[in-house]
């Protein structure tokens, strides 16, 4: 018969729990750039991005480029259309959905939020090296790949 006591998690030293709070933090310092400047939420300038760079998608594949689920996908893309930033057209692949696109008020938008984010995360990572921006760039790279592994396992 074992004494051996149960491994005790120590929240302060359990990374995953690290990552998500110093996510969450630099996510909040951003919402509330966003919120103020623009009156975005952090899903639709999620959204407004991915457009800008990715072209015209579907709300799907909106889902798997920015890991959020549906729903928020789907209120993210509803605010964004009743402001005008997005248009919704006929997928001519899959006429059970639409495709979302930047309107001219959408680029508009992202062409005064993009100079305002990269200022942002100058700001944030101001107190590290190149190096060190390149080797976490490296490190969440390994990360998101080691949690998809687990997702697929």
């Amino acid at each position: 018969m074992s004494t051996k006591q149960p491994a005790t998690l120590k929240l302060d030293a359990f990374l995953p729990y690290r990552l998500s709070i110093a996510s969450n933090a630099v996510s909040d310092a951003v919402a509330t750039a966003y919120r103020t400047l623009f009156g975005l939420r952090i899903p639709e300038w999620r959204l407004v991005a991915v457009l800008a760079e990715g072209g015209a998608m579907s709300q799907q594949a909106l889902c798997g480029r920015t890991r959020m689920d549906k729903v928020t996908v789907s209120r993210a893309a509803i605010a964004l259309a009743d402001r005008g930033l997005i248009a919704r057209t006929a997928n001519p692949e899959d006429q059970r959905s639409h495709l979302l696109t930047l309107s001219k008020a959408g680029w508009a938008l992202y062409e005064q939020v993009a100079p305002k984010a990269i200022e942002l995360e100058r700001r944030i990572f101001a107190g590290f090296s190149q190096a060190e921006r390149d080797q976490l760039g490296a490190m969440l790279e390994r990360l998101e790949a080691a949690a998809g592994a687990l997702d697929e396992g």
